[in-house]
């Protein structure tokens, strides 16, 4: 089914209808808001259940965001299956296995290093499952509308974070942390239905058998080219310090890290729904880079220390909901990644960049974890949001020679 004119024309209620009605966009929308839905709610109960029992902000980091860090060995030997797996089958079984791991999480009296065992496995896991959901919404959504889509998903992401945390902040108090788990489970469950049920069976994008030898040579080919390394490290490094800093944000309010933690899916979701729907071509590529200075700028505020609790309680949640309208950024990035891959590779592509990007931020969080321990939560997120800027600022005069390609273009390299 065609979509929608382009993104300089129409109002905006038909062309994000029309995307919603094209087939199989709205159950992989679904099934992967009930997916972020779970991971929010399991990430917010394991992580007051690990800092209730230890009160170290290092492992509560980790145990929301550790299993980002194990993408990095699911990027280098999972990867090629992205594109050589159907990806209905492929979805769902994913879907699964998380919703038998979180509620293994839940069982009473588990030792915190099977804890954290079991989510090293999910994240390797999890690094097949965002080439597959990423490759196949090249594939269900034309690529010259990956950006609207893409948006859409991501403005999903921020919707459900609310949600979610929202939801894991009351389960918390009516449940446990352990009751929440279980609730993640649950969540997981239906987004394997909805991918088992709404996605129709379709073939791998690629042939060939998967494996591990593949994985690299294709990960080689894709960072070999100068601009397109340079849009991967933009996708990864400025945006992980930040996902850092929102990993502390338990240790420096255990109870408002709800409140912020959804405070930055607003903000999210306002930076998507702008730049997905309203920014014009013309100003794309001059806009990320200010965008991602956005996202780190606010958290120097940090610095200033806690103050007055009022005062310091209205200034966090203000300088969170800001930053995170910078995260539009990596919609921006995405696009001129996808036009530089061909077709058959999108998946594994996209996958690096999803596995890449979560890998930094598990980085991340385990350094803002390590620096908080020394200094103070509020010192950690300074010092993080200073060292992004710091990036973004390098990657700024290279990022120039990585302009867009025109999609036919694109479609006739090879990676």
């Amino acid at each position: 089914m065609p979509l929608s004119p382009p993104l300089s024309g129409a109002s905006a209620a038909p062309r994000y209808r029309d995307l919603l009605r094209t087939p199989e966009f709205t159950p992989l929308f679904l099934a992967g808001s009930a997916q972020v839905a779970a991971q929010t709610v399991a990430g917010l109960g394991l992580a007051t259940l690990v800092f209730r029992a230890t009160g170290s902000p290092l492992l509560s980091a980790l145990a929301m965001f550790g299993p980002s860090l194990a993408q990095l060995l699911g990027a280098a030997t999972l990867l090629s299956a992205a594109d050589r797996l159907p990806p209905r089958t492929a979805l769902a079984v994913v879907a699964v296995v998380f919703a038998a791991g979180t509620a293994v999480q839940a069982v009473p009296g588990m030792p915190l290093g099977a804890a954290f065992g079991l989510l090293a496995v999910l994240g390797v896991v999890g690094s097949l499952g965002g080439g597959v959901r990423l490759g196949l919404l090249g594939e269900i959504v034309p690529r010259e509308r990956y950006l609207l889509g893409r948006a859409v998903m991501n403005m999903a992401v921020g919707l459900c974070q609310i949600a979610g945390f929202a939801a894991g902040g009351v389960l918390l108090t009516v449940l446990s942390p352990r009751g929440t788990l279980l609730a993640g489970a649950a969540l997981y469950l239906l987004a394997a239905l909805l991918h088992r049920f709404g996605l129709t069976a379709r073939p791998p994008r690629a042939a060939g058998r998967p494996s591990p030898a593949e994985t690299w040579r294709t990960n080689a080919r894709l960072l070999a080219d100068r601009p397109r390394r340079l849009l991967y490290l933009a996708l990864w490094v400025p945006n992980g310090l930040i996902v850092g800093c929102e990993a502390l944000f338990v240790a420096y309010a255990p109870d408002r890290a709800g409140l912020l933690f959804a405070c930055a899916a607003v903000g999210m979701l306002a930076g998507d729904t702008v730049v997905g729907r309203f920014v014009p071509e013309r100003l794309r590529a001059r806009l990320a880079a200010p965008l991602q200075l956005l996202l780190a700028a606010p958290y120097l505020l940090f610095a200033l220390g806690t103050g007055l609790p009022p005062v310091a309680a209205v200034a966090a949640v203000a300088a969170v909901a800001v930053s995170a309208v910078g995260y539009g950024a990596s919609l921006l990035y995405q696009e001129r990644l996808l036009a530089r891959v061909p077709e058959e590779s999108g998946g594994h592509a996209l996958g690096l960049h999803g596995s890449g990007m979560l890998a930094c931020q598990g980085l991340a969080a385990a350094l803002a974890g390590g620096l908080a321990q020394l200094t103070s939560p509020a010192t950690a997120m300074a010092l993080l949001a200073l060292a992004s800027l710091a990036v973004t600022a390098a990657l700024t005069a290279g990022l120039s020679s990585a302009a867009p390609r025109s999609p036919r273009t694109a479609r006739r390299r090879t990676a």
